[in-house]
């Protein structure tokens, strides 16, 4: 088995905090989760998360206008630059203080950042002949400000940058020093400024504050009037002025704005969940909806102006807008709480999680993208499992129910309870789909329902405490059950009898695993030990103590080290591979652990976050942050923030988790499950942070003529005449991408050569073969040399398509799209040479008859 599992992608979360950024293209939207970067591709719908990981929550993040640098910078103010492109990490730098907010200037010479009431100008780091030890060099810091300044904004030529604070002004800075004595403010606001905007003139400022006013002001003398005269004028000194004042008359507080210059298009975010779409300079509103029940955090414009992105931090939400047809581009929410649960679909397309939040979300594994969300439930998720067999799916829930859902049709067809109220934890489905059982914690029985019928046909009693997990074996009939009263039963559900006697454990039992071939089952103890039984001989077969490799981590409060903390030192979740020689184990701890279990030894452990803002990630603490009053972490300092909303503290009373989007509290790392893919290339925890997937999988595909080939036009034509090897030549021509090269290596190929070609063809060059296809066919003649490259292509490569199809979507639409135009051309050509034929037909008939009569 392989055991080089790499982080792929983080699913379950698409907005934390922090802004959203649009690369120049417009195509694709990066966002900070937790403390990595995301990236949607709006266009060819799929995701992927940097592997790179901050050591706090990001709070800011730019993206240089040549999209080839990325700069994030955690809430300590410290910054990593990243190679967009090869998404590869070139820097670290600490600019010591958090970042209010980040941005490159148009040009890309330059960055500028904001921490609290100071700007700070640096030159984008660039290659140069000489080796650069200190890539960051600081241009000029800038101060003014009273108070902490909220945005930064540059004008198009570089030259200029606004800034808006909380002491109610705007202030106009220059970059170059012959341009200082444009240097001014903007004053006149009655609430915080969130956002000022040069017009794509720049002769306009547009500035927007909390309390829902807009502001215009021009460059001009004061009371200037058209008919003045224009000499007198100029001995005046000029200076910025208010000429129009707007207010958006909402009942909410602004919370984010953007503008885009080259449409004079304003878009505001409010607090009640609103945003608003406003033509200026005449304060036009062209659109108002509601798209989220709580704050809009940040708001952002595309390039073309087209595309409009909210980031809601409460809830989690990302959406993009397209505001002239109305529609969503992109709609996605993750789970606002922890997930708790979490399983495959039969054919490890599809991940379902679920969690505190009361909410079921369907994943599809290649995109990263929420399929559908359930929300039948009005309580928590403790379970859910698919069945074997179809596309059926089972969720157990806090609220006293057991629902079965249709993945096909995506509808809740039936739904499970018990006599009396239960809050079931723990959930197992037989192999068949006929039969669901649960378990609860608040009594010491197994319900077991039949899903054609609905009916509660059973209820197993031995165990003498709460079950606290379940599991089915393949062949259907036996059941393990695991308790907190120290003991494992293995059950005959159709024999209605047990089958062996419990497996007395030495702590209570925390989780069970069954072996694919059902003849083993792993239990992990609260003692940190995985026990391996042999099912039919009802004998331990072997053991793993994990204390020592799951342990680590302290929180914040505590008075011991993490070497004694007995808090992380038991494993909550196991899962087998699909061959059943090794298991994955994890639990309150930052690590996963891979196990060989036939020689009981670690294969590997997986660090699954180096988040300090979460509890249990750090092994050593600070002694610098313990106060008399105790960590200072835990220290209130809200009750000095200035603004009323700041200071208000709307968590309950002895409510250990707080916020969650804003991190109040810290929360605690761990792992509530873990699962194998079917295809064993890829497995799945959920995480406090999100869901998290590790697959051996490599995005780059082996291409053997890139080694050391001399690929130019002549050799690329020699191997087509000469060596008459026509998958080098197509190949080669593929490489240097000329056109005219591809288009008279394509056509030289033989028709009966094409299934060869096509099966030998490396899949790294599949992708821009069916591009060119689907080109060829939209006006060329030779319709069924294109179609035997198409069957040849989809007969070879077919599964390979199948496994991939959101990677190949786009592709496979164009070959679509052709072959639909070439029916449609056939068909229309025979529709109007059918009465051509027709009379064709009936003159040889005559023919015929006459030459007949002739003859004879």
């Amino acid at each position: 088995m392989k055991t080089e599992f790499k982080f792929s992608n983080l699913l379950g979360t698409v907005y934390r905090q922090g802004n959203l950024v649009f690369t120049p293209d417009g195509t694709c939207i990066l966002s900070p989760v937790g403390n990595r970067v995301s990236c949607f591709d709006l266009v060819n719908n799929k995701s992927f998360t940097f592997s790179y990981e901050h050591r706090k929550n990001i709070s800011r993040i730019a993206l240089n206008p040549q999209a080839t640098l990325l700069l994030s910078v955690d809430e300590d103010g410290k910054a990593i630059l990243v190679n967009f492109i090869r998404r590869t990490v070139i820097y670290h730098f600490n600019f010591k203080d958090r970042a209010n907010d980040i941005s490159f200037s148009p040009d890309g010479k330059y960055i500028s950042i904001t921490t609290f009431r100071q700007i700070q100008l640096w030159r984008t780091p660039n290659y140069n002949e000489d080796r650069e030890f200190a890539p960051f060099i600081r241009h000029r810091i800038y101060t003014g400000h009273h108070a902490e300044i909220t945005a930064l904004t540059w004008s198009r030529d570089s030259r200029f940058f606004l800034t808006t604070s909380k002491d109610l002004t705007a202030r106009i800075y220059s970059l170059n020093s012959d341009d200082s004595a444009a240097a001014t403010v903007l004053a006149g606001h009655r609430d915080v400024v969130i956002g000022a905007y040069f017009s794509s003139d720049q002769e306009t400022i547009y500035t927007v504050s909390r309390d829902g006013a807009l502001f215009t002001w021009k460059y001009q003398v004061p009371g200037f009037k058209e008919d003045d005269d224009v000499m007198d004028l100029e001995e005046e000194r000029m200076r910025w002025t208010t000429v129009r004042r707007d207010y958006f008359r909402q009942d909410a507080k602004a919370r984010c704005a953007a503008f885009h210059c080259g449409t004079n298009i304003l878009v505001v975010g409010f607090s009640s969940g609103v945003f608003g779409i406003y033509e200026l300079p005449d304060f036009n509103m062209v659109h108002t909806l509601s798209i989220s029940q709580n704050d809009i955090d940040f708001v952002t414009i595309n390039k073309t102006g087209e595309w409009l992105a909210f980031g809601a931090s409460k809830l989690g939400q990302l959406l993009v807008w397209e505001w002239q047809s109305e529609s969503y581009i992109l709609k996605q929410q993750g789970h606002y709480d922890a997930i708790n649960c979490l399983t495959y679909s039969p054919d490890g397309s599809k991940i379902i999680t679920g969690a505190d939040d009361g909410k079921i979300k369907v994943w599809d594994a290649i995109s990263g993208f929420t399929i559908v969300t359930f929300t039948e439930h009005i309580s928590a998720i403790t379970a859910i499992e698919f069945s074997k067999r179809g596309n059926v799916l089972f969720s157990a829930s806090l609220d006293g129910s057991i629902r079965a859902w249709d993945l096909i049709r995506y509808r809740n067809f039936r739904t499970f309870t018990a006599p009396e109220r239960l809050q079931f934890s723990s959930l197992a489905v037989d192999p068949s789909g006929e039969v669901v059982c649960a378990g609860s914690l608040d009594d010491f029985d197994i319900h077991l329902w039949s899903v054609q019928t609905g009916q509660l046909l059973d209820r197993l009693s031995g165990h003498e405490g709460p079950i606290s997990c379940l599991s089915f074996a393949d062949d259907g009939g036996t059941l393990a059950s695991a308790s907190w009263d120290k003991t494992v039963r293995i059950w005959d559900i159709f024999g209605r009898h047990v089958s062996v006697e419990p497996f007395e454990q030495q702590a209570d039992v925390l989780a069970i695993a069954l072996r694919p071939d059902s003849k083993q089952v792993a239990v992990a103890t609260l003692d940190g030990q995985i026990s391996f039984w042999d099912v039919s001989m009802g004998r331990q077969v072997g053991i793993i103590d994990g204390r020592n490799d799951t342990s680590g981590g302290r929180y914040i409060e505590d008075r011991f080290t993490a070497k004694n903390s007995a808090r992380s030192k038991s494993f909550r979740t196991l899962s087998y591979n699909s061959d059943g020689s090794c298991i994955l184990a994890g639990g309150n701890s930052k690590y996963i652990c891979l196990y060989d279990i036939d020689n009981e030894v670690l294969l590997r452990k997986y660090t699954i976050s180096r988040n300090m803002s979460l509890e249990g990630t750090v092994d050593f603490l600070n002694s610098k942050n313990m106060t008399d009053a105790g960590p200072l972490q835990l220290v209130d300092d809200a009750g000095e923030a200035s603004d009323l909303e700041d200071r208000i503290d709307k968590t309950l009373p002895g409510a250990s988790r707080g916020d969650l989007s804003a991190r109040k509290v810290k929360p605690a790392i761990r792992t509530a499950a873990i699962r194998f893919s079917p295809t064993g290339r890829a497995f799945a925890a959920a995480s406090t942070e999100g869901l998290l997937i590790y697959s051996v999988d490599d995005e780059f595909y082996f291409d053997p003529f890139d080694l050391d080939v001399d690929v130019t036009p002549a050799t690329t034509l020699a191997a087509l005449h000469r060596e008459h090897d026509y998958l080098k030549a197509l190949v080669m021509s593929f490489r240097l991408n000329e056109r005219y090269l591809i288009h008279q290596i394509y056509e030289s190929i033989q028709i009966r050569d094409i299934p060869i070609v096509a099966r030998r063809l490396p899949v790294a060059y599949l992708a821009q073969l069916l591009r060119f296809i689907a080109s060829m066919m939209e006006d060329s003649p030779h319709l069924e040399f294109h179609l035997r490259w198409i069957d040849a292509l989809l007969t070879s490569h077919g599964h390979f398509l199948k496994s991939r199809r959101i990677e190949y979507a786009s592709d496979l639409r164009g070959i679509q799209k052709g072959v639909a135009k070439v029916q449609q051309e056939l068909v229309r050509l025979s529709d109007e040479n059918a009465y051509l034929l027709t009379y064709l037909l009936k003159e040889k008939e005559s023919f015929d008859s006459y030459m007949y009569i002739v003859t004879n």
